[in-house]
């Protein structure tokens, strides 16, 4: 499985990705091991994800995603909670 992710910094902002390994990834990122942004930004939460058959299903969601303003993806994780 792949998957599309959200995780919300403990300063507020968020972080959009993609894994097929979803608890490792949260666990790299909470290590500080993940991309540089959440680094500085611990600890991070996971506030929202959806599930894809193929890499490039959720790729293309993450980009969608990243392309969303602060408060449009405020909106796609409340709608889904």
């Amino acid at each position: 499985m792949n998957y599309t992710y959200i995780l919300e910094c403990a300063d507020g902002t968020y972080y959009c990705g993609w894994t097929n390994d979803l608890e490792k990834r949260v666990k790299v990122h909470n290590e500080g091991k993940g991309g540089k942004y959440t680094r500085a930004r611990l600890p991070v939460k996971l506030v929202y994800h959806e599930e894809f058959d193929t890499k490039e299903e959720a790729m293309s969601r993450e980009w969608h995603i990243k392309q969303l303003s602060r408060r449009g993806k405020e909106k796609l994780i409340k709608g889904v909670q």
